[in-house]
């Protein structure tokens, strides 16, 4: 089964089961007059919605690329955790504010055993749901149903309080739904904010996984002709949806068609083995000339020791115009990058006042 039918067989499971439990509670709820169980029961149809929306989210985010979104849709499923996080943020609300109420007008409750048994099995019911839908959520690496999950475990916790409300109301004639229903709401809306910020990040554009950068780094440095590899981009559009760019350092003597046969194959096998689309540039040794050598191996060194300083590379030496160039990523911490690129440039420009230097501030886009 692929990923998109996963995600709707998933998210209608969800329906079905909030469906059936919205009935039973809004039923008894009525009968008992529990304001807690009908909001219990307005809860649980917001669920319904949510597996909604990302079922929505789930076919917007799979349509085709088309001339004003080349890209694809993919992201949408990020706009749809969002959405869910707000329905989560009004559920918190609406469990406090319903809690407050209970605790000022305090009204007459008729429970029964009819009560206990209908919260039981929505218990059981949320956590099972919470349980598959973040298996699944991992398995398919969908945001919506991880949220969904996570709002499906705090209703079981929600459904608790309601539980043990009923159970000391039955028991001693003591009313304390309101305080655990507080508590509760705000374990809620918790949730919320953590389900929104994981949203708004990835919108935003998040840095590169660990294993996913250095998967590609693996392939890529497979290839014996590929001395380094550097300046990998990843533009994440949606869950396996990435495109991707890397400079590559090759010999100085490899000509254009041996060029093209390696960053064709780099490409293929990355491909292949991970879903990304990689554009290859190309950085040259430049170590065809004992000078070029020399001097980039103090450049090298001299560069590894100075703060703050991730990253040394693309280092480039002209011959005929006496240039010398090169890139540099800095700690993201580091607040005044360019007065260190001017003290490197003054150092060097003194040690080697016959060229020129050009530096270039480049970004610690991944690992």
């Amino acid at each position: 089964m692929n990923r998109e039918k996963k995600i709707i067989q998933t998210s209608i499971i969800g329906i079905i089961a909030n469906i059936f439990l919205v009935i039973g509670k809004a039923i008894i709820g009525f009968i008992a007059h529990s304001v807690a169980i009908l909001t219990d029961a307005i809860n649980n149809l917001s669920d319904s919605l949510s597996s909604a929306i990302t079922i929505i989210g789930t076919k917007l985010s799979n349509r085709k690329p088309d001339k004003k979104h080349p890209y694809g849709h993919g992201r949408v499923e990020y706009l749809t955790s969002l959405i869910i996080g707000m329905i989560v943020l009004a559920a918190g609300v609406m469990a406090i504010y319903e809690s407050i109420m209970t605790l000022v007008e305090n009204p007459v409750v008729e429970h029964s055993v009819a009560s206990l048994i209908v919260m039981a099995v929505a218990i059981v019911v949320k956590i099972a749901v919470s349980i598959y839908f973040g298996k699944v959520g991992k398995q398919v690496n969908s945001e919506p149903l991880k949220a969904s999950g996570k709002d499906a475990f705090f209703d079981a916790l929600l459904s608790v309080a309601t539980l043990i409300g009923i159970g000391t109301a039955l028991l001693w004639n003591v009313n304390i739904e309101g305080y655990i229903g507080i508590l509760i709401g705000l374990f809620i809306l918790k949730t919320s904010y953590e389900i929104l910020h994981d949203g708004i990040s990835l919108i935003i554009g998040e840095r590169a996984s660990d294993d996913e950068v250095n998967t590609i780094k693996r392939i890529v440095t497979s290839f014996p002709e590929v001395h380094g590899a550097y300046d990998l981009i990843i533009n994440n559009y949606g869950t396996g949806k990435s495109i991707a760019s890397i400079h590559i350092e090759v010999d100085d003597k490899m000509t254009a068609t041996q060029i093209h046969h390696l960053s064709k194959s780099i490409q293929a096998k990355v491909y292949a083995e991970t879903g990304t689309i990689l554009t290859v540039g190309i950085y040259a040794t430049n170590e065809v000339s004992s000078t070029a050598k020399i001097i980039k191996d103090y450049v090298y060194d001299y560069i590894s020791k100075q703060e703050n300083v991730h990253q040394i590379h693309g280092f480039y030496l002209d011959e005929e115009t006496k240039n010398i160039s090169f890139d540099l990523i800095f700690d993201f911490k580091y607040d005044h990058p360019e007065k260190k690129i001017a003290e490197i440039i003054k150092h060097l420009k003194e040690k080697y006042p016959e060229y020129s230097f050009f530096v270039v501030q480049d970004t610690d886009f991944s690992d």
